[in-house]
């Protein structure tokens, strides 16, 4: 098997899909083989592909308070690896961004996550991350996380923390009375080398 660093080598230089991404290929993603956090989102947003580092934006804003992370933590790749289903920016539709390219699942995912065995904690953002992560989760977004606690402490199904999702947190106070204590409590034992 090829060290995690000759393949990140390949995955930075991708092409695959480059003539369907309207801003071209910048594959964006933070992983170390001793991460003990996955977070898998959709895609990054022009504003990640423009910096080059994932939720650096309002939606990574929200979901590093969701986890109760600092910004130091989230972005050390020994503790946190950030893996979306897409890593280049796929552009925008109608209502907000596209959905991820599948082309960069199917070239890279199986092989990269080979390579994260300290996984104690998979955040799973958004149905296409659902669709791939949790494949006998047949129901909606909202009803995949409403049932967070039968994937619990292993992973956590979660909406997208975009700002376009205001709404959804709104009509949904358990989310944020219920599931986030106890997934920020779960990140701080983890990063804090608690029993988990």
């Amino acid at each position: 098997m090829a060290s995690l660093e000759s393949l990140l080598t390949r995955v930075r230089a991708c092409t695959i899909c480059s003539e369907q991404l309207p801003l071209g290929p910048h594959p964006v993603l933070q992983i170390h083989e001793s991460a003990q956090i996955l977070i898998v989102g959709q895609a990054p947003g022009r504003k990640v592909h423009e910096t080059g580092i994932p939720f650096n934006d309002a939606s990574g804003d929200r979901l590093r308070s969701w986890l109760g992370i600092s910004r130091d933590d989230f972005y050390d790749e020994q503790k946190v690896a950030i893996l979306p289903m897409g890593f280049c920016f796929p552009g925008t539709g109608k209502s907000g961004d596209l959905p991820p390219r599948p082309e960069c699942a199917q070239a890279w995912r199986a092989a990269l996550l080979s390579y994260l065995k300290n996984i104690k904690l998979t955040l799973i953002i958004g149905r296409y991350a659902m669709a791939y992560h949790l494949p006998d989760e047949q129901s909606s977004v909202t009803e995949a996380v409403q049932s967070w606690q039968k994937y619990w402490p292993q992973q956590v199904p979660l909406p997208h923390p975009s700002p376009r999702n205001n709404l959804w947190l709104k009509r949904n106070p358990w989310f944020e009375q219920t599931l986030l204590p106890s997934l920020q409590q779960q990140v701080a034992n983890i990063l804090n080398d608690k029993e988990v």
